[in-house]
């Protein structure tokens, strides 16, 4: 009976009842909610909740298996697959990142910011003078003033009778005295204790009176002179410095701080030392010497606060105070020195030098003052003798005692310090010095390698970079023959054998950037007994033999090289020429000839034999060499010297004769289309030219001096129209070329059609931004006032490009500005040496600005760079008017060209 019911029990079930509810069963009423915002959200969140699990991503765990146990295994996998994504990731980020940039520089060029649309109008402000500055109106909202005007009621108020009664009485002289007046007598001021008069006359007196007495208290009453300086015055006065509150204010708390300090902590020498500083810097001398002698009371053992009391006094208070300092510190080396400075004659230096040797007798630094005191070598060899004995390890002291010895006796002292000092290499170096002074070379290389072979033993830590800096070091003091032993001793040190020919290259090349030329060639000369058959070690030595060594030693050098490479073209021709240059032109003619049998069918050699001759006038024997080697080389290059050679000789159907064969062997070589259309355009043959050209742009559609000449052809024919056609098919055929833009900018320029030039110009530019060539027409073709801020443009998309360096020097030289024209031309020539419109540029600045002596450095500088390019330079120096004529004419020819 006291069990409970089972579920879903209803009594009285079999007799036929039947269940009902009532409120007790259901349970008693529950509140709702107090808010009905909060049950539509409990609700939403429910429904999110279901929209979860409903579409739970399969693959996300969080969700799925959050009841599932977190294993190892399963931390190991995540990280696996993080690995994986980041790799993805990385792979894919070059690419993300390109195509973002080039979308952000699309919408830029699209959409540009207001800031790069007004920037050219920015720069331009500079060029507004200030009286156009001064003259630009003030901003104000004229127009909110003017409607405010007009909207306002114009008013009238009565003026009282007072301000009227005032203004008349003010414009009103008095000419009666009132009654106070005429009692009291006048204009005169009573006084209101005595009743006297004020004199205001007297009081005027009597204070020119106490200045004059001040005036007389500063002047100086023995000598009659003033102790004011009045030429130094104003001096003091601009010397005086007034300190601002806030100065005074960190003045006072850093008093107060330091202050805090030293009161705390008498002992610190610092705190003494910062609170005098303090002072000083506050203008209170007295108080920062009173200040650091206590210092130096509370800390006597401290030389940093004896040196501070010395240098805030006089040189006598500051002899006395460095006095009982050593009494204090007679170890101390730095205040010995001093001591010597505050001497002001020899003898008293010396004096002191001597006591303060007594005291501390194994300082390097007191031996060396004491020894550059004495006059007498004798004296210095003295002390430097005992000074030796005394500090047996200081390497200078003991090479000093050596530079004043004699031979022998400098060998004895070497010898003692090496057994005193056995890691010293700047013992052996010197000993080694003192060999080749005497003449010894063999005993300098002996010397040299038993020190390498010592110090190693011993333990020495230079290496073979420390040696080459030494090796240098001894170059720069003239000690050569010490130099090329270093080099021939440790070049070899800590260098694998693969590795040898780079670092050494290396090596060499950083020498002769510090200068060192002897050092870099004797690190040439060992790399050339380790590699013989390497023409390029051969080629870089001749180079350095070119620039800072004599003509003899270069053609020994070359005579070297042929033998060991007699296959390296290059080092012949070096040799030919450096005679052909000596005027030895038989001699040239030798070497050529030996390079013949080394390198029988050498087009190189061919050519050089055959500009020889044709420079020397032995025009036959440079036809004949011409013919043997078409015979037996045939290249296009000797095809084309040999047209070139019967054009310049005046055998014009010769040189069309043999251009007919030679395009039938070499369809694809463009120079030789090239001449054969300028002889027919030279001759007046227009049509015939015509169709070479056309030939010539089917069988070398990437000539782009071919499409040049074609479009020039059709121009002077009067046919603007075909010049302009033949262009534009050559960009078609070569894209983002700036040489075919520029003539086409230059065609409509010529045609007078300004307008159409500066469309075709901004295309150009758009097409090759970073063309030197374009930029200079853009600047020049810009006015005046904007060119300026045009060639700011240019260097910022080209920096380093020569033409558009010369355009700016022009800028400045078209500005009288000498000195910077100067300076970019200058620059222009060192970026590129070899564009010769460069050098015409500077020589034509100079011969109307510099003086004879520039103009002559301009023209050795030119010839030495040699010259091949240039649209200027290769028009004149490729004319059959000025054939065999040296790069100081082509020079002055160029120059004279030039508009």
């Amino acid at each position: 009976m006291n069990k409970e019911a089972p579920p879903n029990y209803v009594a009285g079930l079999g007799r036929g009842a039947t269940g009902f509810t009532t409120r007790s069963d259901i349970g008693p009423a529950r509140e709702g909610p107090a808010d009905f915002s909060d049950a539509l959200a409990k609700k939403a969140q429910q429904e999110d909740d279901d929209d979860d699990e409903r579409f739970q991503d399969p693959d996300n765990e969080t969700g799925l298996f959050a009841s599932a146990p977190y294993e190892e295994d399963d931390e190991e996998a995540d990280k696996i697959y993080e690995a994986i994504d980041q790799k993805m990731d990385e792979r894919r980020k070059a690419r993300r990142e390109a195509r973002e940039k080039e979308e952000l520089e699309k919408y830029r060029a699209e959409r540009p910011k207001i800031q790069q649309q007004f920037a050219d109008l920015k720069r331009g402000l500079a060029a507004v003078t200030d009286d156009e500055w001064a003259n630009l109106p003030e901003v104000g909202d004229l127009v909110g003033k003017n409607r405010k005007k007009t909207n306002l009621r114009e008013r009238y108020y009565a003026v009282p009778d007072s301000l009227l009664e005032k203004a008349k009485e003010e414009n009103q002289y008095m000419n009666t005295l009132d009654a106070q007046q005429q009692r009291f007598g006048g204009f005169q001021t009573p006084s209101p204790d005595t009743g006297m008069m004020t004199n205001f006359i007297e009081i005027g007196q009597a204070r020119d009176k106490v200045l004059s007495l001040k005036l007389d208290q500063i002047s100086d009453s023995v000598s009659g002179q003033t102790t004011v300086d009045p030429k130094g015055y104003l001096t003091d006065l601009n010397s005086v410095v007034i300190k601002s509150d806030a100065e005074i204010g960190d003045i006072k708390k850093a008093r107060l701080l330091l202050n805090s300090v030293i009161s705390t902590n008498p002992k610190h020498a610092p705190g003494w030392i910062a609170a005098a500083r303090l002072e000083e810097v506050a203008g209170k001398l007295s108080e920062a010497r009173t200040i650091i002698a206590k210092g130096c009371e509370e800390c006597p053992k401290n030389e940093d606060v004896w040196l501070e009391a010395a240098r805030l006094n006089n040189p006598e208070s500051a002899r006395t105070i460095l006095a009982n300092a050593v009494q204090q510190l007679p170890q101390s080396v730095k205040i010995w020195l001093h001591a010597v400075k505050l001497e002001t004659d020899a003898k008293g230096q010396k004096q002191v030098l001597r006591r303060a040797l007594e005291f501390v007798p194994n300082s390097v630094k007191l031996w060396k003052a004491a020894v550059n005191m004495e006059e007498n070598p004798a004296d210095a060899r003295i002390l430097l003798a005992r000074a030796t004995e005394l500090v047996p390890l200081s390497v200078d002291l003991w090479l000093a005692l050596a530079r004043l010895e004699s031979y022998e006796n400098a060998k004895k002292v070497l010898n003692r310090a090496r057994t005193h000092v056995p890691t010293s290499h700047e013992v052996w170096i010197a000993a080694a010095r003192l060999e080749e002074q005497q003449g010894n070379d063999k005993m300098t290389d002996k010397i040299i390698g038993r020190a390498v072979t010592v110090l190693s033993e011993k333990g020495s830590v230079l290496g073979r970079e420390q040696w080459l800096q030494e090796a240098e070091k001894c170059e720069k003091e003239g000690s050569v023959g010490t130099c090329q032993a270093i080099v021939r001793s440790t070049i070899e040190m800590g260098v694998e054998e693969q590795d040898r020919k780079a670092i050494w290259m290396e090596d060499a090349e950083s020498c002769i950037s510090h200068g060192s030329i002897e050092t870099a060639r004797v690190i040439y000369a060992q790399a050339l007994k380790s590699f013989p058959g390497k023409k390029s070690i051969w080629r870089r030595a001749a180079f350095l033999e070119k620039s800072h060594g004599t003509r003899e030693s270069l053609e020994e050098l070359l005579q070297r090289a042929v033998r060991f490479c007699p296959q390296a073209e290059v080092l012949w021709l070096m040799g030919a020429k450096e005679k052909w240059l000596a005027g030895d032109v038989d001699g040239a003619r030798f070497i050529l000839t030996e390079a013949f049998k080394a390198n029988p069918n050498s087009e190189q050699i061919w050519l050089a034999a055959v500009k020889l001759e044709a420079e020397n006038g032995e025009y036959e024997r440079a036809r004949m060499l011409l013919q043997r080697a078409r015979e037996q080389a045939g290249t296009e290059k000797v095809w084309m010297k040999s047209i070139v050679l019967e054009r310049q000789l005046g055998n014009i159907n010769e040189a069309l004769a043999m251009l007919d064969e030679a395009l039938v062997k070499y369809p694809t070589f463009d120079k030789l289309w090239m001449i054969k259309g300028q002889i027919e355009d030279e001759k007046g043959e227009l049509p015939t030219a015509r169709v070479t050209y056309t030939k010539a742009v089917k069988n070398c559609p990437k000539s782009v001096p071919l499409w040049i000449l074609s479009s020039r052809l059709e121009e002077k024919a009067g046919l603007l129209i075909k010049a302009r056609a033949t262009l534009e098919r050559g960009r078609l055929l070569n894209p983002k070329t700036p040489e075919l833009w520029c003539e086409a900018v230059r065609v409509e320029l010529r045609g007078n059609n300004i307008s159409m030039a500066k469309a075709l110009l901004a295309k150009a530019l758009q097409e090759c931004p970073s063309s030197g060539l374009l930029w200079s027409e853009a600047i020049f073709m810009e006015p005046r006032p904007q060119r300026k801020t045009k060639s700011v443009d240019a260097l910022k998309k080209c920096d380093n490009d020569p033409v558009v360096i010369a355009t700016v020097a022009r800028l400045f030289w078209a500005e009288r500005k000498v000195d910077k024209a100067r300076t970019w031309f200058e620059k222009a020539v060192k970026v590129d040496p070899d564009r010769g419109d460069s050098w015409a540029w500077y020589y034509k600045f100079e011969c109307q600005h510099g003086t004879e002596q520039q103009q002559q450095d301009v023209i050795s500088r030119c010839v030495a760079a040699e010259p091949h390019h240039g649209e200027q330079w290769q028009i004149v120096a490729k004319d059959m008017k000025n054939v065999g004529k040296n790069v100081e004419e082509i020079l002055k020819l160029v120059a004279q060209v030039l508009v």
